[in-house]
């Protein structure tokens, strides 16, 4: 650290240099700062000339960085993160609260963790839950959360996963859409499909039989949330394609229930990751932890009502 302390002009550089880089215009960023614009260009000068590197072009729009200063902008960014991390771990000892955020879907958070959240309350009485929600497909970073939801490979150099479950899918529907409709030689043809506006899933490529039970010109119900797809299907309103992880407590509970057999595995992999820029809190870890146990407690579950569904033999292969 003195060494550090003697290659800039003031530890004060760092967080002007920050505010610039991430607002991309000294002006902006002097405005953030309660400082003036001259005060900040100042400064970055000094710093340029403390490091005798370039770090910012200048442009008629703005600011850019260059090579040098992508460089010193992520290691000031993942330092100030581990800063803001620690600060908040001691925080939350100090009021005996731990603080977890989680970057998940609207659909897992309505439809699978919203009905345990009591036992989620009973098990971690001290946690303070938070979340990042994503509307579709599940992706994007987790540098700024502690744990993400996110069909990948495994582990790589950026993140450490934990497998919760292989990417496993079937058809769902309520019991009195099933009843009236799948059930029903007569009405056999008018199936509403309920589907995900960026997914990828063909549902006649995974499920053939189901292509037979519906025509080439059947309804459909097309949401960007999957949250409100399920809703949809619970309402009684048609077939949503079901991923097991968010489905199982729906099919435990019988307020949805497998529109075809069997189920099926893609590929792809559901797992818990989180960055490998900053230590995983132990409360994370724990949180971690009960999501997977639950989630292979309500596969044991569903395996025992639908044992049609082939579902431990796929997620076993």
């Amino acid at each position: 650290m003195p060494k550090l302390r003697r290659q800039l002009p003031s530890a004060n550089a760092l967080f002007v240099f920050e505010a610039a880089a991430r607002c991309g215009n000294f002006t902006k960023a002097a405005a953030e700062l309660g400082v003036t614009q001259p005060a900040v260009s100042r400064m970055l000068s000094q710093l340029e000339e403390y490091l005798e590197a370039k770090l910012f072009l200048r442009t008629p729009s703005g600011t850019v960085l260059t090579e040098n200063g992508e460089i010193l902008y992520q290691g000031v960014t993942d330092g100030f993160r581990h800063i803001e991390a620690s600060i908040q771990e001691i925080r939350a000892r100090r009021t005996g609260m731990e603080t977890v955020t989680l970057s998940v879907s609207t659909a897992f958070t309505t439809h699978w963790l919203m009905p345990k959240m009591h036992r989620l309350h009973a098990q971690f009485p001290s946690l303070d839950l938070r979340f990042q929600l994503i509307s579709g497909s599940v992706k994007g970073s987790v540098e700024d959360v502690d744990l993400g939801v996110r069909f990948v490979s495994g582990e790589d150099l950026h993140h450490q996963a934990t497998l919760v479950l292989p990417e496993t899918l079937l058809p769902v529907c309520s019991p009195t859409y099933f009843k009236d409709i799948l059930s029903s030689s007569k009405n056999s043809h008018e199936n509403t499909l309920i589907g995900l506006s960026d997914s990828q899933v063909d549902w006649f490529k995974h499920f053939p039989n189901l292509q037979n039970e519906t025509r080439s010109d059947a309804h459909s119900l097309i949401f960007s949330d999957y949250a409100v797809v399920l809703q949809a299907a619970l309402l009684g309103q048609g077939i949503a394609m079901g991923w097991l992880n968010v489905v199982c407590h729906w099919l435990n509970s019988g307020s949805l229930v497998p529109a075809a057999f069997p189920a099926v595995t893609t590929g792809r992999l559901c797992h818990l990751i989180h960055t490998r820029k900053k230590p995983l809190s132990s409360a994370a870890g724990e949180v971690r932890d009960w999501i997977v146990e639950e989630t292979r407690q309500d596969i044991d579950k569903v395996t025992k009502h639908y044992p049609e569904l082939n579902i431990e033999h796929l997620i076993r292969a």
